[in-house]
């Protein structure tokens, strides 16, 4: 990595997940062998120090409260320690750590509210463990924007050439035609709009949007959401000069020709958009959470049980999320949107 963050943006923040999982593997990783933009791990240091052992890293883990040392080169990490209630057996969820995996995503969001971190990475987290035990937890972008006091998180995935906004998260299909409604739709597109311009450099984003319906929904035979709500939310943005293109049937929009001059597109649901993106850039893909007075990205994948600590973990998501969250705090602290 060698694109960082300016000197005056404070450091990264990004939570190990699921101390179990792979998490604690990737961080470790990286920091043993790349220069990372100044970043704080937040997570067990007890829990770090034996993976690293397990993992055979000569890495030196400095115990810090929000800032690293100043010169964080190859061999070193700063972690911003956060007690497991058990011992971490690599493989294994504990739900009596649930409580922990929750504690490091709130450290890092009140340290991004207070300015003390210029973003935040998240590790991946197993969603079951927590509900197992007994914390109502649906994904991180529900628990972002419940920290965040009410905003409107729009869930976004990018790879190199793409990038995927949703309408709708983590609903299942049965329930996602009546999640749709002008209102939101039109928050949604507003967020994205304004967000790849201050966020991204894009002056004058070309957005294209997905119809929910096949065929997007055929003039009305397949469906309606196309001419009741998608269509006149794209008819009254674009009096405003948001530069939409829809809505678009899913199973056309996503080749070259419609992809060329787009900077995003907006599915409809979770599984509209995101399987081409992960087909596109599984390994190099970020999530990014748009929406939220803070910058948050994170891994493409999940918690991979069976890979932690067997040094087979593949650390490019990561990577890749830490290198975006880092262009995008330096743009937001240089243009003053941060």
């Amino acid at each position: 990595m060698t694109e960082t963050p300016s000197a005056a943006t404070p450091p990264l923040a990004v939570t190990c997940g699921e101390p179990a999982g792979i998490g604690p593997d990737l961080i470790l990783s990286l920091a043993a062998r790349d220069a990372l933009p100044p970043l704080v791990a937040i997570g067990s240091h007890e829990a770090l120090a034996a993976r690293a052992r397990d993992l055979g890293l000569e890495l030196r883990l400095e115990t810090t409260t929000d800032t690293p040392a100043p010169a964080q080169g190859p061999g070193a990490l700063a972690v911003l320690d956060v007690a497991t209630a058990r011992p971490v057996v690599a493989g294994r969820t504990d739900p009596a750590n649930a409580r922990h995996v929750l504690s490091t995503l709130e450290t890092a969001v009140d340290g991004c509210l207070e300015g003390r971190f210029s973003a935040m990475v998240t590790g991946p987290v197993h969603k079951g463990v927590i509900n197992d035990a007994g914390i109502p937890f649906s994904g991180h972008t529900e628990f972002l924007a419940e920290r965040c006091r009410g905003a409107r998180p729009v869930m976004m995935l990018a790879c190199p050439g793409l990038r995927v906004a949703l309408a709708t998260t983590h609903l299942p299909l049965r329930q996602v035609a009546d999640a749709i409604s002008r209102d939101g739709l039109e928050e949604i597109l507003r967020i994205l709009n304004r967000e790849l311009q201050q966020r991204f450099g894009c002056p004058r984003p070309h957005i294209l949007v997905c119809g929910l319906n096949p065929h997007a929904g055929e003039g009305g035979h397949l469906g309606r959401e196309e001419i009741d709500i998608i269509t006149p939310v794209l008819e009254a943005l674009g009096r405003e000069g948001l530069e939409l293109e829809g809505p678009l049937p899913a199973d056309t929009l996503f080749t070259p020709r419609h992809l060329a001059d787009a900077d995003a597109v907006l599915a409809m649901y979770h599984d509209q958009g995101l399987p081409v993106l992960k087909h596109a850039g599984f390994g190099q893909a970020v999530n990014i959470t748009l929406g939220l007075p803070l910058i948050r990205t994170s891994v493409d994948h999940g918690t991979a049980l069976g890979l932690a600590a067997t040094g087979r973990a593949e650390t490019g998501s990561l990577e890749e999320a830490i290198r975006t969250a880092a262009e995008m705090a330096d743009h937001a602290h240089n243009t003053g949107t941060a």
